[in-house]
C-alpha cells in the first residue's frame, strides 16, 4: 500500500466514524458566516452567466462535499450541482438529509467525470488533508474536468507567512480520527493552481474569526478558454 493510498483510507475511516455528528454540530452553520455565503453566491453566479450564455456547461460538481450542506446552499442558489466525497459514510448522511440531490463516492485525485464536463468545480475546505504532490493533483483534476472558461472556488486554510504548515488532528467532532491538516500560504496556492493549468480571478485572505483557528483563504480560477 502506498502511503498516498494510505492516507485517504485513514480520511475515509475518520470522516465514516465522525459522519453523523459533523452533519449535526455543522448543518446551519453557513447560516452564520456571511462571508461564506457572499463567496459562494459569487461562484454561483459567474457560474450561471458563463452557462446561460451557452460558453459553458451548467453542472457543478461540490467535491469534498462532506454531508451536503454546502451543496445544498448551491442549489437553493440555482446551481445544477451534485456532490462527490471520499466517505461512504457522509455520503449516506448526505443523501438521507438532501435526498433531492445526487451525491457520489468518489476521489478527487481520480474523478469519475470526462473531460471538460462541468462549468465549476467547489472544493470547499475539502483539500485540507492533501499534502503537496496529492494537491497538485487534484487541482490537474479540477482543471481536466472543467470546461474551457469553467470556474473553480477553492476554500482553504491559509498560514500567517510560511508557505506549509502541518498538524496532526487526532480528535475531532467528538471521536478518535486520523488527520492530516494542511495550511499554504497564497500565493503557494496561485503557483500550484498556475502549474495545473488554471488561472486565478481572485482572491480573499480573512483573519480568523470566531472559531478559526488560522486564517481563512477563497480562491477564484478558471480553465481558460485556449492555451
Amino acid at each position: 500500500m502506498t502511503e498516498t493510498s494510505s492516507r485517504a483510507d485513514a480520511v475515509r475511516r475518520s470522516y465514516d466514524t465522525v459522519a453523523a455528528d459533523y452533519h449535526r454540530l455543522l448543518e446551519g452553520h453557513l447560516e452564520t458566516v456571511p462571508r461564506d455565503r457572499a463567496v459562494l453566491e459569487l461562484f454561483a453566479r459567474e457560474v450561471a452567466a458563463e452557462a446561460a450564455a451557452g460558453r459553458i456547461p451548467a453542472a457543478v460538481a461540490d467535491l469534498g462535499c462532506g454531508t451536503g450542506r454546502v451543496t445544498r446552499h448551491l442549489r437553493d442558489l440555482g446551481a445544477e450541482v451534485f456532490g462527490v466525497d471520499l466517505s461512504p459514510g457522509m455520503v449516506a448522511v448526505a443523501r438521507e438529509a438532501y435526498p433531492g440531490l445526487r451525491f457520489e463516492v468518489g476521489s478527487m485525485t481520480a474523478l469519475d467525470l470526462p473531460d471538460g464536463a462541468l462549468g465549476g468545480v467547489l472544493a470547499w475546505y475539502s483539500t485540507v488533508h492533501l499534502d503537496e504532490p496529492e494537491l497538485a493533483l487534484a487541482l490537474r483534476e479540477f482543471a481536466r474536468v472543467l470546461a474551457p472558461g469553467g470556474r473553480l472556488l477553492l476554500a482553504f486554510k491559509a498560514t500567517g507567512g510560511p508557505e506549509r504548515e502541518h498538524r496532526r488532528l487526532e480528535r475531532a467532532y467528538g471521536h478518535a480520527v486520523e488527520l492530516d491538516v494542511y495550511r499554504w500560504a497564497p500565493e503557494r496556492i496561485a503557483r500550484l493552481l498556475a502549474a495545473a493549468g488554471l488561472v486565478e480571478s481572485a482572491r480573499l485572505v480573512c483573519e480568523p474569526g470566531p472559531g478559526d483557528a488560522s486564517p481563512q483563504g477563497f480562491v477564484l480560477a478558471r480553465r481558460p478558454r485556449t492555451a
